[in-house]
């Protein structure tokens, strides 16, 4: 009879916070018998508990949704962009539960923003998008241009401050580069709604990437520290951000939000 309670436990929790198309697939729990299988359960449940799809397009609140990165400065900056829209995003280590281990094998960053959302979809069975960046340079060899490899350098991954070396070193052999973000982005809703892109106007202004850092080093940005806006001048690191201001491939983002919205 214990283990029939707790089925029937987690039955009553996922009715109670999870929307009736995510429901059907909690639902399978309750004829789970080994206590192991149990536990996991429960521990999944209550690692989305915050979301509340019950409530996914009522009040100011458009839609909810898991942001799959783990970067806690590129979820602040998404949280920023999506909030115009009243879109409310959580990071994948708000989730209570394990979080997979995601190759990024594309080629391009579709490629890899696909694999992400995907992944991270069939893991927790939740809405979850996922974006990826390029960074390309104009009037370097291929073989060095970074593409989808920007922290990872001849199969290395590097920290924060090897970016900085490599990078830095790389403008001191060529000048000072131009430089853009080629980026891209893909939602899946359930197994049958999956939105994508990666299209021109989501591309970044240029820039300029320089071989004398700025002194001030953001944790999980650090090219930030070596790329400067060419309209102000001024370090990526440095320039503020306001509410109003929106750039040109943040409103490439939220366009892309709003024509999923308007077919909700």
């Amino acid at each position: 009879m214990r283990l029939s309670h707790e089925r029937m436990k987690i039955r009553e929790a996922a009715a109670s916070f999870v929307s009736k198309e995510y429901r059907r697939n909690y639902q399978e729990h309750a004829s789970i018998t080994e206590k192991q299988d149990i536990e996991k359960a429960v521990k999944m449940l209550n690692g989305i508990r915050t979301f509340r799809y019950g409530e996914y397009f009522q009040g100011r609140t458009q839609m909810k949704l898991l942001y799959g990165m783990g970067n806690p400065a590129k979820l602040s900056s998404m949280k920023r962009i999506v909030k115009k829209l009243g879109i409310e995003l959580i990071g994948l280590r708000d989730l209570n539960c394990e979080i997979p281990d995601v190759p990024e094998t594309g080629r391009t960053p579709l490629e890899n923003a696909r694999q992400k959302a995907l992944a991270y979809y069939h893991a927790f069975h939740i809405p979850v998008f996922s974006c990826d960046s390029g960074l390309y340079f104009d009037g370097i060899p291929d073989d060095i241009q970074p593409g989808v490899h920007v922290r990872t350098i001849a199969g290395k991954r590097l920290t924060d401050e090897e970016m900085i070396a490599y990078y830095s070193d790389l403008a001191r052999r060529y000048g000072d580069l131009t430089a853009r973000y080629k980026n891209a982005i893909c939602l899946v809703l359930d197994g049958e709604q999956i939105y994508e892109a990666m299209e021109p106007s989501m591309e970044s202004n240029v820039f300029i990437l320089t071989d004398k850092p700025r002194s001030v080093l953001k944790e999980g940005v650090p090219l930030d520290s070596l790329s400067i806006d060419i309209k102000s001048g001024k370090y990526f690191c440095d320039l503020v951000y306001h509410e109003s201001e929106t750039s040109v491939t943040e409103e490439a983002f939220l366009n892309f939000f709003r024509r999923i919205l308007s077919h909700r």
